[in-house]
């Protein structure tokens, strides 16, 4: 089985990079980017199936990012994290397109399990 591609785009940088080793371990491919912008200009080189994004980044916020992920790659699914409890901003990043809205700090076992249901949901509507 081939390592699965993810992109980890959090502004603050301990946070990937504590994912992307723990997510290594597990058999993911993990690539980091600081900010919207620059999780799209990975995108457009190498696509990836799962996207995790922060909220809240400079230069390009999640949110944005988001709309540019679904509308280029819908066949991509998104995990939105949040540091703030924010219903509505849940139901809005759902509402358009995201697969899942977690919490910071995540849960890593609630992380995985999200991501693990977002891999098999983006394999089924490619059959």
């Amino acid at each position: 089985m081939s390592r699965i591609r993810v992109m980890l785009a959090d502004d603050e940088a301990e946070i990937p990079r504590i994912l992307a080793k723990r997510l290594t371990r597990r058999g993911y491919n993990c690539v980091v980017a600081s900010n919207g912008l620059e999780a799209l200009e990975d995108m457009e080189t190498c696509p990836c199936p799962l996207v995790i994004l922060d909220v809240k980044m400079p230069v390009m916020d999640g949110m944005e990012a988001l709309s540019h992920i679904v509308e280029r790659w819908p066949e991509t699914r998104v995990i939105v994290l949040s540091g703030h409890a924010d219903m509505q901003l849940a139901v809005r990043a759902v509402s358009q397109g995201a697969f899942g809205y977690l919490m910071k700090p995540v849960d890593f076992d609630e992380l995985l399990f999200k991501m693990e249901d977002a891999v098999a949901d983006s394999r089924l509507a490619c059959e």
